[in-house]
């Protein structure tokens, strides 16, 4: 049998329980950090974005994209309640076991809201020319949107600052988004900073999981 050389000495193993806790303590920072800078789970509360989102279903946000801050016309976006935007029906209670996962990252998390950008900071929106929008003159086609016919319950025509959005629920007759806001302090604009990431992945149901995608309705759109 081989003899170690004179004076070197075999690193100590640590005892099994102490290797579980370094282990679960690098997996829960792993966690934070993923949740933090990457990606993080949310539930969609209402029918707001019908058809493209339904109540409950589970999906994962990207922030990758937005490390920049460069959010585009068109992203289904997740953002922190403005301040009233928020229906205090749409965050359920959780358990005590579910709340510790969603801090970190592992569980769905309520209290934000989910709606698309249609306008970004320069842009001038107005609603409606022959019942579509138009953003820098040019009206769109929407698709994604349930009931196209009740984009025009709601008229309005603004400019949207620098660093702000202005967004709509694809379910034009059931959201409550930037149009509905426009008497608030900040007239419906939503900060940049207060956006969380992107729809990435629908996690659940199963039946309809997958990634979404974006769309090309505002390529056309010229600058402002």
């Amino acid at each position: 049998m081989p003899v170690p050389p004179t004076g070197v000495r075999r690193a100590r193993q640590l005892p099994f329980w102490q290797e579980t806790i370094l282990l679960v303590v690098a997996a829960v920072l792993m966690a934070v950090v993923i949740k933090a800078f990457v990606v993080q789970a949310f539930y969609i509360p209402s029918g707001s974005m019908e058809p493209t989102m339904r109540v409950d279903d589970k999906v994962l946000v990207q922030k990758v994209s937005y490390w920049s801050g460069d959010v585009h016309r068109g992203d289904v976006v997740v953002f922190d309640d403005p301040g009233g935007w928020l229906d205090p029906a749409d965050t359920p209670p959780s358990s005590p076991v579910q709340g510790a996962l969603a801090k970190i990252g592992l569980a769905p998390t309520g209290g934000h809201l989910i709606k698309r950008v249609i306008g970004t900071g320069g842009d001038h929106v107005m609603c409606c020319v022959d019942g579509r929008l138009q953003v820098n003159g040019l009206s769109v086609d929407e698709p994604y949107v349930l009931d196209r016919a009740a984009t025009s319950d709601t008229p309005f025509d603004v400019t949207v600052p620098a660093g702000h959005l202005w967004v709509m629920g694809d379910n034009r007759g059931n959201s409550y988004a930037s149009p509905q806001h426009l008497g608030d302090p900040d007239h419906g604009f939503i900060a940049e900073s207060r956006v969380v990431g992107r729809a990435w992945v629908r996690l659940w149901p199963l039946g309809r999981a997958g990634f979404l995608r974006g769309t090309p309705v505002f390529d056309d759109v010229p600058a402002p």
